[in-house]
């Protein structure tokens, strides 16, 4: 497999990936920003159920446009909700961390929260594709490289 192949295979699904995910992505900061700045709600509850509501929204979209399923549809969607639950502590233990120890991001809230959503771009990514696909992170990548290596 060429370098370019390598690359669009690489590439091409994560632009697809943060595509729909900035969709569900821009539902969880209208809903946080809607809850913290209208409704006054503490950042940390408002965080926890705009994420909730992206994570739903992202699941579906992934679904129709991305992931192709080789798992039954509850099966999925079972281990998406529970890496999504893995994915939500982190990012509640990420955004929290940020705001109530960093005096900047108590200030800059949405700062905080776009770092977390930054830093948990990648570990959704691959926990979705293993869950709709069974492909392990970088499973493709080695399988080039043995065929390269066979190959010479």
């Amino acid at each position: 497999m060429s370098y370019k192949a390598a690359f669009k295979e690489f590439f091409i699904p994560k632009f697809k990936f943060a595509l729909t995910s900035s969709v569900a992505t821009l539902l969880d900061y209208g809903i946080y920003l809607t809850l913290t700045m209208l409704l006054l709600t503490s950042e940390t509850i408002a965080h926890a159920i705009s994420y909730s509501v992206g994570m739903i929204l992202n699941f579906l979209l992934q679904r129709h446009f991305i992931f192709t399923s080789k798992r039954k549809t509850s099966a999925i969607f079972a281990m998406s909700v529970m890496f999504s639950g893995i994915g939500w502590l982190l990012s509640q233990g990420i955004f929290n961390l940020l705001i109530y120890s960093i005096s900047f991001f108590k200030t800059y809230d949405i700062l905080a929260k776009i770092l977390t959503t930054g830093t948990i771009f990648l570990y959704n990514f691959y926990t979705k594709r293993f869950s709709f696909e069974r492909r392990m992170p970088l499973q493709d990548a080695r399988k080039h490289l043995r065929r390269n290596k066979d190959d010479s």
